[in-house]
């Protein structure tokens, strides 16, 4: 019996050897938005996984667009060329496809890194004044952000078009806009965050307006053959913010712009609880997929393999992606794989490491 999960899945001009996808993964080792040694590191051993597709962590688009200082970005020639060099480095080694998420940080940008505890940096120690689309703060003890005016909004447009298109130049295979967790744009999309009583406040139609003009603007910066998704919230767990309908109505906006799919995840614009289960963000993606019409990405305390396998098998996903459960086990497709009487692809030096089952099939696969 086939696998569904094992299946190629193409987007436009790429093709995803299977339907597993590394998620993104904040690493906060970047030294003024530029990838580091620790990059080649942490990326060069996930592009050896056997998944089909790797997506670069929250890359902020400009310098106050970081959630830390730690944060990477792509916002300057000197960002580029540290992240050129280590994908040249990885694709010596990887054909696996590797796509960025585009992201801003809004009024959740200026924090510590987690390991030295939650809150604001002050600006003696490289802090800086955040942005939103009003003066609210995340909570109470955090700054309150500086309301974007018009400008300021074509600057963050501006920011993201440029950000597209160095991720172009360093031969990206996608991109993934952060619409979710509460930053910028997923802010816009909130009632929790976003008070405003011009164009782009109120009804959800207003809220959907400054999102789906920066989505516009990077699908124009990009180029045609190469997939452009958007991770955005299915709900913030809140009465008060972001809903399920929501979500439905702001998925069918973007595929009418031309989204190639959406990554349903949810929470991070008010402190919400959230009731954390395996696949708990699963149904957001399936309504997604059913009623916009477009392809999803389901994400969220996914670890069982078969699970995996029920979830794509069953049309609630096309695409699962792992972000935890990756880095606990990096050659988790590996794994699946076996469980599920499928094959992925291994560097030869690890010949030895993958089963005999494996090997048989790889070959046969490859003969």
């Amino acid at each position: 019996m086939t696998s569904a999960l094992f299946q190629p899945f193409t987007m436009r001009g790429l093709t995803l050897p299977n339907r597993i996808v590394i998620s993104p993964l904040c690493q906060y080792s970047a030294v003024d938005g530029c990838a580091t040694d620790w990059h080649l590191i942490h990326l060069g051993h996930l592009a050896l996984s056997g998944a089909g597709l790797l997506i670069l962590e929250a890359t902020a688009v400009e310098a106050r667009g970081r959630i830390s200082r730690e944060c990477l970005g792509l916002y300057s020639d000197a960002s580029e060329e540290a992240l050129a060099r280590v994908l040249a480095t990885v694709r010596r080694y990887s054909d696996m496809p590797i796509g960025i998420q585009l992201a801003h940080a809004g009024r959740k940008g200026s924090q510590k890194k987690p390991t030295e505890g939650r809150g604001n940096v002050p600006a003696s120690e490289g802090g800086w004044q955040t942005v939103a689309p009003s003066a609210i703060a995340f909570i109470p003890e955090w700054q309150t952000p500086q309301a974007l005016d018009r400008a300021g909004m074509d600057g963050i447009i501006a920011a993201f078009v440029d950000a597209t298109q160095r991720a172009d130049r360093v031969g990206l295979d996608m991109i993934e806009l952060h619409f979710a967790h509460g930053y910028l744009l997923s802010s816009f999309l909130s009632p929790i965050a976003n008070r405003r009583d011009d164009e782009y406040g109120g009804s959800a139609e207003k809220r959907m307006r400054f999102p789906l003009e920066v989505f516009t603007a990077v699908r124009a910066a990009w180029p045609a053959h190469k997939p452009l998704g958007v991770r955005c919230n299915g709900t913030d767990w809140d009465e008060a913010g972001i809903t399920p309908d929501d979500a439905v109505e702001f998925s069918a906006a973007l595929g009418r712009l031309g989204c190639d799919y959406v990554d349903a995840s949810s929470g991070g614009n008010s402190m919400a609880r959230i009731p954390l289960a395996a696949g708990y963000q699963v149904p957001f993606a399936a309504r997604i997929r059913r009623e916009a019409g477009l392809p999803t990405m389901a994400v969220g305390m996914i670890r069982d393999p078969r699970h995996a396998e029920a979830i794509v098998a069953s049309g609630e996903a096309d695409m699962i992606a792992l972000g935890r459960g990756m880095l606990n086990d990096p050659r988790w497709p590996w794994h699946a794989a076996e469980d599920l009487g499928a094959t992925v692809d291994y560097p030869p030096q690890y010949f030895r490491a993958v089963t005999r089952a494996g090997v048989a099939q790889h070959f046969a696969k490859n003969s």
